[in-house]
């Protein structure tokens, strides 16, 4: 009894704040806005990305998201990462519990009889019962392990929303190569049909003896050359289908109900919202896992610190212990013993408190990759508006360099036809309008990459966070 009223102070230490930094959710700034000059066709209005690739309006893409949200590998990796994390936080917290385990033994032991006093031969021990022990929480070590693993899981939680971010984009950017893929090859198969006439034109002009062969032979090879462009194309398309029926997490094959023949490009919305750079903390998840990491490593600086302190314990044992087993549960067999104790690293060369640095100097390390996480995003987030400016600017004089070079292949033709210019002419033409053709339609894909670029960059794909959690405890 006395022992135990010498330890009562440790029952009320216990309760006191843990040791080491309580963790403040760091407060980074940001730019009140975005650059000026990139934000023409940008609402400054809080975006709403969730399902962000619901305003491309193409059933195909969101059958294809839908089925990368179920069957996604990645996705099921970092689902199992957030259970493990949990199950982590449940081994923390059952340090605040005692533990009780079960002990039985059987013993059967001669000794000599040589010896003077010899005890009699053999003795049979018949031992039972269950010991316990509690580590009191004096310094609030296991607290901080609990704060720790907590903030993990919610990291770990944020990681995979980055995994749901970075696999929705993917699927989108793989299905738009795809269909633009489909369009370059539409289009190409196309031009083979204007140099098939031109082929045809100059064979009759030749056979009418108003052509030379020439003509004939640069034809035929302005032809082939086209030609060969569409397995090139068509290689490409069957990679792009297979890299994305892996992100959906099927094998090839899989796709060609959903893709079907379309050589449709998704068109990009018109505009978009993209709120203020300050929203990012609170959109993209990975910044938030960031942030998450910070906090979990602040309680790590708490963890080592109470090393520095001594331990308290309280342990037990209750068993049966008897030489026959017919006497093994009568009352005069019981034994028992209970007390508290500690332990204490008093020396070790000053291995704890450099543990304590270590700990101070990754927690630094954490601010400055959050930091660097953050400045990131926003250039991510400017390049994207960037690129989607610049972009539409040149698919614009595109779609007008297409529409020129079609009236020209139709006036040279005629004029071929009618002698007044030379075949050089057509061909010169036919090329123009193919490269234009083909320029234009990954322009119009590209649009639509940095469109999703943009929605990656600002976290699209998972809810927006009303704000970033933190842990709040005394020092």
């Amino acid at each position: 009894m006395k022992g135990l009223l010498l330890f009562s102070p440790i029952f009320i230490l216990g309760a006191c704040a843990p040791v080491g930094p309580s963790y403040q959710q760091a407060d980074l700034p940001t730019p009140d806005a975005w650059n000026s000059s990139l934000v023409s066709g940008m609402s400054r209005s809080t975006p709403k990305i969730e399902a962000w690739w619901r305003k491309f309006n193409d059933p195909a893409l969101n059958k294809l998201i839908a089925l990368a949200e179920k069957q996604n590998r990645d996705l099921a990796i970092a689902a199992e990462r957030v259970i493990e994390a949990r199950a982590q936080r449940g081994i923390a917290r059952a340090n605040f519990v005692p533990a009780v385990g079960a002990n039985g033994t059987f013993s059967r032991t001669r000794s000599s009889e040589s010896l003077p006093f010899a005890p009699p031969n053999p003795i049979e021990v018949y031992s039972g019962g269950l010991d316990a022990g509690w580590e009191l929480d004096f310094v609030g070590g296991l607290r901080r392990r609990v704060e720790a693993a907590s903030t993990t899981l919610e990291a770990t939680e944020e990681i995979k929303h980055d995994t749901m971010v970075l696999v929705y984009a993917e699927v989108a950017s793989a299905y738009v190569e795809y269909r633009t893929i489909r369009k370059r090859i539409l289009l190409a198969n196309a031009n083979i049909e204007r140099q098939h006439e031109s082929l045809e034109i100059t064979e009759g002009r030749l056979e009418a003896g108003l052509a030379p062969k020439i003509d004939v032979t640069q034809a035929q090879t302005n032809l082939a050359t086209t030609e060969a462009l569409i397995p090139q194309l068509q290689a490409q398309a069957v990679a792009t289908r297979n890299r994305l029926a892996v992100l959906i997490g099927d094998y090839p094959g899989s796709l060609d109900k959903v893709l079907g023949i379309s050589a449709i490009i998704p068109r990009a919305p018109v505009s978009a919202s993209v709120g203020v750079p300050a929203d990012l903390i609170r959109s993209r998840p990975d910044l938030r896992a960031a942030e998450r990491q910070l906090a979990a490593q602040t309680a790590s600086i708490g963890i080592a610190k109470a090393e520095l302190y001594p331990k308290f314990s309280l342990s037990g044992t209750f068993a049966f212990q008897s030489q026959t087993g017919s006497d093994f549960a009568d009352r005069a067999s019981r034994a028992y013993s209970f007390g508290p104790g500690f332990r204490w690293r008093l020396f070790e060369g000053g291995a704890i408190r450099k543990a304590v640095q270590v700990e101070e100097s990754r927690t630094r390390q954490a601010l400055k990759s959050y930091e660097k996480a953050l400045l990131g995003a926003v250039a991510e987030v400017e390049t994207s508006m960037a690129s989607i400016k610049y972009e539409r600017l040149r698919k614009a004089q595109l779609d007008k360099a297409v529409a020129a070079s079609g009236e020209t292949v139709k006036l040279i033709k005629d004029n071929y036809k009618e002698g007044i210019v030379d075949f050089q002419n057509v061909l010169d033409a036919e090329r123009s309008i193919l490269a234009n053709e083909d320029t234009a339609a990954v322009s119009a894909g590209q649009l639509a990459l940095n469109h999703i670029a943009l929605y990656r960059a600002l976290g699209g794909g998972t809810p927006m966070k009303t704000s970033v959690k933190s842990i709040s405890t005394s020092k």
